[in-house]
């Protein structure tokens, strides 16, 4: 099989495209002929050696946490008749950036046959996420919710969600990408890269604020939008691509009474995580979500996939592919 390995820790250019022999299912596994694969900011911070006391990945290794394709092989004690079903399944946090990898059984979701594979596998990560985000905040018919870096593939699911389920969503992009972000028809749409968008946010939701604030950017931008949140509201802070988690002052959101959370919301175990990949394809198939994949590379230019997020060009969901 091939697999885009990172041969040492640094920049795109480490990934190495590597002729192995192909992995053999254990008890309880199966073999997955993949078609597209997830791939995550969290990647490219881990390929670049960021975290090394956080992730235990060392070079070499083969990225990859999530991937769609159809079941080639199955393990002992494991139906036979799930060979040539089409799925996706979450990895056991590597080993997806290659066009065969095995994966626990009890993680393989089915996909509906009206959902696309390329659907599926963006929808493994950020589908999950957002729906757990969307529980964890408790987002109900009567909020206004504001989603910071509305852009990303999670931005996006956030904001469609948000349509679906709250009162009001406003949303913050910036750049080329705002007209691409009009078209998921939010309520608002804000340039963060005005110096007064704040400001700006303030009067679409009033005195009262942001009943709920969901930050995939972090940072200082995350902190400003702290601001924004109601009393009594609730602060997701749960996003790291300025290069770090929003800093908030708990004594002052304790003032406020903001519920404040982070990416721990999000850590979730094998079986609600396998319940939010089934309710994500669920919500596909109905169209209430439906992930933009702004940009597809194929197997041997993983380094450019990893580029093109760190580069903040990417718009919607970044994939890999294993088409030849």
């Amino acid at each position: 099989m091939r697999a885009a390995t990172v041969s040492r820790f640094g920049g795109p250019e480490v990934f190495e495209l590597v002729e192995t022999p192909d992995p053999v299912p254990g008890a309880g596994e199966v073999l997955v002929s993949v078609e597209v694969i997830d791939t995550l900011w969290l990647e490219t911070m881990v390929r670049s050696g960021a975290g090394q006391g956080f992730w235990p990945m060392r070079p070499p290794y083969v990225p990859g946490g999530g991937v769609a394709g159809r079941i080639a092989q199955v393990g002992a004690g494991v139906d036979q008749n799930l060979r040539g079903r089409r799925v996706v399944a979450l990895t056991r946090g590597e080993g997806g950036y290659a066009d065969r990898a095995v994966v626990a059984a009890e993680a393989v979701v089915a996909v509906p046959d009206s959902v696309d594979l390329t659907v599926a596998a963006a929808l493994l990560h950020d589908g999950v996420t957002a729906l757990a985000l969307f529980d964890t905040a408790k987002v109900g018919p009567r909020d206004g919710v504001l989603v910071v870096g509305a852009s990303g593939g999670l931005g996006v699911l956030c904001v469609q969600l948000a349509r679906a389920r709250a009162a009001k969503v406003v949303a913050v992009a910036r750049g080329a990408k705002l007209e691409r972000v009009a078209s998921l028809r939010p309520d608002a749409l804000i340039d963060s890269a005005r110096p007064d968008w704040v400001e700006q946010a303030q009067a679409v939701f009033g005195q009262h604020g942001a009943d709920v604030v969901l930050d995939n950017v972090g940072g200082l931008l995350g902190e400003a939008a702290f601001t924004l949140t109601a009393r009594g509201g609730r602060f997701s802070a749960h996003g790291t691509p300025s290069g770090r988690f929003a800093n908030i002052d708990r004594q002052a959101a304790d003032e406020r009474g903001v519920s404040v959370t982070g990416i721990e919301a999000v850590q979730l175990s094998q079986r609600d995580r396998t319940r939010y990949v089934e309710q994500a394809l669920r919500e596909a198939a109905a169209g209430v979500i439906a992930p933009i994949i702004g940009q597809a590379f194929p197997l041997d230019q993983a380094g450019a996939a990893h580029a093109a997020i760190e580069g903040r060009t990417a718009f919607g969901k970044t994939l890999i592919t294993t088409h030849v």
